[in-house]
């Protein structure tokens, strides 16, 4: 099965889009490198190339894991399946 969104482990909160055209509503292949096993989440919003995916529910303050890393926090809560990007987090850096 070709991925939509390629996840490093389980524990990841965020996947990443592989492929364009991602619209809400679509039933996405999800890769887990890791394990090398696949799974399945649902768009709630339309996810461009490139750009990261809730793959569980995130409230305000929670960090974001990414390919194992902590990349920053969460600044307003972001359910499942919604398009993670500068509009709902921002880096610990700053």
């Amino acid at each position: 099965m070709k991925p939509d969104i390629v996840i490093h482990d389980p524990s990841d909160s965020v996947g990443v889009a592989v492929v364009e055209g991602i619209e809400a509503g679509r039933e996405l292949a999800v890769w887990i490198m890791d394990t090398n096993e696949n799974t399945s989440i649902v768009s709630k919003d339309p996810i461009p190339l490139g750009h990261k995916i809730a793959m569980v529910d995130l409230a305000e303050g929670d960090a974001l894991i990414k390919y194992g890393h902590d990349i920053g926090k969460v600044v307003a809560a972001i359910p499942t399946g919604h398009h993670v990007h500068v509009h709902n987090v921002k880096t610990k850096k700053w």
